[in-house]
């Protein structure tokens, strides 16, 4: 995702994926499974993340609890307006990227431009 390193990456994919805030502790031991990390440097990514407004956190007794702030789709979606904001010609770009959409993309975005909203 435009904008985060790969293990802030592997941490809001975690966060993406439940259902429920996650203290620091909660994200060791769920990445714990793909390979070894510190408990700080988790705590570290945690922090880069809220303050750069990717997650939320909520204090209950000694920790926090962490959320995305936005869905993936939200962030996929401000990644690609970055993208286009960049190009000297978004429009060129939108056409080449629409040369890329499969069917069911093609009428999600059919459907969400006439009003009837995306599936």
């Amino acid at each position: 995702m435009q904008g985060l390193g790969g293990l802030e990456a592997e941490v809001m994919d975690v966060l993406w994926q439940s259902d429920d805030a996650l203290s620091v502790k909660d994200l060791v031991e769920i990445l714990g499974e793909r390979r070894q990390l510190a408990y700080t440097t988790i705590l570290t990514v945690v922090t880069h993340l809220y303050d750069k407004g990717w997650v939320s956190r909520e204090k209950k007794s000694r920790a926090y609890f962490y959320r995305p702030s936005r869905s993936r789709e939200e962030a996929t979606s401000r990644a690609l307006r970055e993208l286009l904001d960049s190009s000297s010609d978004s429009a060129a770009v939108l056409l080449h990227f629409a040369k890329t959409m499969t069917d069911a993309e093609n009428e999600a975005l059919r459907r969400g431009l006439s009003g009837e909203g995306a599936q």
